[in-house]
């Protein structure tokens, strides 16, 4: 397909995924993220009435994370609005159990048993997940800040970076030239 000009189509929806990182203290980063879904346009329920354009799906996480192993030490969830307000706010304490988990290969997957399907919401979760990656580059522009830092990352770089895309693949030239570095 080529590319399809969106000018002059009417836009219905817009799911936006909005996510920061902060320093805390000398250990801790903070990662907020913000999760909003509006309809665009005029909607009507199988009754027949209308719904006018809103937000319908408005969620917020904030993840309290120890730097040095991305380990999540805290959270704090909260859905400001959704469809069924008073039925998905009892998902407000569905993440809790991702306290002590460090964001590191397999991480979605076990979010994914202790949230995913009937146990959580696949909004949050969607919302918990993309704040996962953004972490990573938390983390790595916390380190990044220190003008004499070191090579090495207090993170394994290999673990969280190799085989994840195409450019950072085994046999391509930036994973090789990081073996080099690290082999010398």
């Amino acid at each position: 397909m080529k590319n399809i000009e969106v000018n002059g189509l009417e836009e219905i929806h817009n799911r936006n995924l909005d996510i920061s990182s902060y320093i805390v203290d000398d250990e801790h980063i903070l990662i907020t993220g913000e999760f909003k879904e509006k309809n665009l346009i005029t909607v009507y329920e199988r009754s027949g009435e209308p719904i006018e354009p809103n937000i319908f799906h408005h969620m917020q996480i904030q993840l309290l994370v120890k730097n040095a192993e991305l380990k999540i030490v805290d959270t704090h969830t909260k859905i400001p609005g959704a469809p069924h307000d008073d039925l998905c706010r009892k998902m407000e304490n569905s993440l809790d159990k991702i306290k002590g988990l460090n964001i590191a290969p397999g991480f979605t997957s076990k979010v994914k048993k202790i949230a995913g399907g009937i146990k959580g919401c696949v909004h949050l979760t969607t919302l918990l997940l993309s704040m996962a990656s953004a972490a990573l580059q938390g983390h790595w522009i916390f380190e990044a800040r220190k003008e004499h830092r070191s090579e090495n990352s207090e993170l394994d770089i290999e673990k969280y970076l190799v085989d994840t895309c195409w450019a950072w693949r085994k046999d391509g030239p930036l994973a090789k030239n990081l073996k080099i570095k690290n082999n010398s």
